[in-house]
């Protein structure tokens, strides 16, 4: 089974939307893992996004990036602009990619126009990841 390991900053959101998608999605193929270079708590409206499509992240945790350097990871995919520039290398890593996302987390204004923000989103990234591993 490969492994993926989704990065971004605070491993609040993206990162965790997609490492609940592929192993929902992809499980029997993939097993992916998230972790942030500054993690700071999964954001609940990520866990809410999420469970609207069927999908529990409530359990996951925020990960720091080191606990997974010199652990063989197949992909590893940074999902914001600011994780990609300081993303250590993975010297087991076959595949580096960067799939830049908006961060939802810092969309102002209503409950409907956050919660619309994550949405949106987790919608990309899983149309992404259908894109690059293929329709699960």
């Amino acid at each position: 089974m490969k492994t993926i390991l989704f990065i971004c900053t605070h491993n609040s959101a993206r990162s965790q939307m997609a490492e609940g998608l592929i192993n929902a999605l992809y499980g029997g193929k993939f097993k992916a893992f998230s972790a942030g270079t500054n993690p700071i708590g999964v954001n609940p409206h990520a866990i809410r996004a999420m469970a609207e499509i069927g999908i529990d992240i409530s359990g996951h945790h925020s990960k720091r990036l080191t606990e997974f350097l010199g652990k063989k990871i197949d992909y590893v995919i940074t999902v914001c602009d600011s994780a990609n520039e300081s993303c250590p290398v993975f010297p087991g890593a076959a595949n580096r990619l960067h799939w830049s996302f908006p961060d939802p987390s810092a969309v102002k204004g209503s409950e409907t126009a956050k919660m619309d923000a994550f949405r949106k989103v987790r919608d990309d990234i899983k149309s992404k990841i259908g894109e690059f591993f293929g329709k699960s």
